[in-house]
């Protein structure tokens, strides 16, 4: 599960870096520059998402060492 959480944040890292390179700044709100900053905040949330799986798992494994 590691590995594929890994996988997963890397993607979005390179996904959010890739879409920053297409924002107009003289019009962020128009055209390919909306798609990118919607693509970017999707690319986000999914890392918060891969991060909040970790802990979760962590938490999980710690749990179930107590028992």
């Amino acid at each position: 599960m590691r590995i594929i959480t890994t996988i997963i944040i890397v993607l979005a890292t390179v996904m959010a870096i890739f879409n920053a390179t297409k924002i107009d700044f003289e019009k962020p709100f128009e055209g390919d520059s909306m798609i990118a900053i919607i693509t970017i905040l999707a690319a986000l949330c999914a890392i918060v998402l891969m991060l909040i799986l970790r802990i979760s798992k962590r938490i999980e494994q710690k749990v179930k060492e107590k028992k």
